[in-house]
């Protein structure tokens, strides 16, 4: 298993949090790390995930848990579970704001060959995690 976590205290409400958060269409407008999602987080709903840290690639992912303004998780990878990842952002209340916590982990039998040639996610990580702090205290919610 190999596993990415990251996590902030934002002065925001969870809801607040949660407007930022699954406008995922506007994640590129905030967070460089981000080159584009397509798709709307729905249950069930499939998304496409651009990403500087791997550029030439789009990644796959179905919404697979959606508890707003709580919770949703993702999940792409390949057939039959031979390689899976799987990305959860959490958002828990606590006094004056929200704890962000955003982990991705990822598992099969597949791992240990992809792993070698993956790039290390954890400054991705960490960069979406300050991003979203920022976007939210600056009270730039989304457009709708």
């Amino acid at each position: 298993m190999l596993i990415y976590e990251s996590a902030a205290d934002i002065d925001a409400e969870p809801t607040d949090v949660w407007a930022v958060l699954a406008d995922v269409a506007r994640w590129s407008d905030w967070e460089s790390g981000v080159l584009g999602v397509d798709g709307t987080v729905a249950p069930g709903a499939k998304l496409s995930l651009r990403i500087a840290a791997n550029p030439g690639r789009a990644f796959k992912l179905t919404v697979v848990d959606l508890a707003p303004p709580s919770a949703m998780t993702w999940r792409g990878g390949m057939p039959l579970g031979l390689f899976t990842g799987t990305r959860t952002y959490r958002l828990t209340p606590r006094a004056g704001g929200t704890h962000f916590a955003m982990r991705e982990e990822y598992t099969g039998p597949m791992l240990p060959l992809i792993a070698r040639s993956m790039p290390d996610l954890q400054p991705s990580f960490d960069q979406f995690a300050t991003g979203l702090k920022a976007r939210v205290e600056q009270g730039a919610a989304p457009h709708t």
